[in-house]
């Protein structure tokens, strides 16, 4: 159920016309076990006020979403949708970076020369 619903938002997300809502990545759903609730884990592109606007621009948007939801699924009982910032991804590049930063020179250009 929950990566049905990440689908669905997913689609619905980009189609919404609020423009407090800025690039915006589901990446994932954790649903109630009897369904009531479901929070949404998002990922946006942008600073800090970007992601706060998104994030309210989505809260707002919630009823909009979970009726997509429930039209998409055919479900009995429609989660209600509450939406959460995933720092995740900003934590992998930021790590990344770091990994880059700490790692000696490639030698792959030197590798090459020898090669040719």
């Amino acid at each position: 159920m929950n990566e049905a619903i990440r689908k669905v938002l997913s689609e619905a997300v980009p189609t919404l016309k609020d423009p407090r809502i800025g690039f915006v990545t589901v990446t994932g759903v954790q649903t109630t076990q009897d369904l009531s609730q479901a929070t949404v884990y998002v990922s946006v592109l942008g600073s800090e006020q970007e992601q706060a606007r998104t994030l309210e621009g989505l809260q707002s948007a919630h009823g909009v979403l979970q009726a997509q939801v429930s039209r998409e699924l055919g479900t009995r009982r429609t989660p209600v949708l509450a939406f959460e910032y995933d720092p995740a991804i900003e934590r992998g590049v930021r790590l990344t970076k770091l990994i880059d930063e700490l790692a000696p020179p490639d030698s792959d250009a030197d590798s090459e020369a020898e090669s040719g």
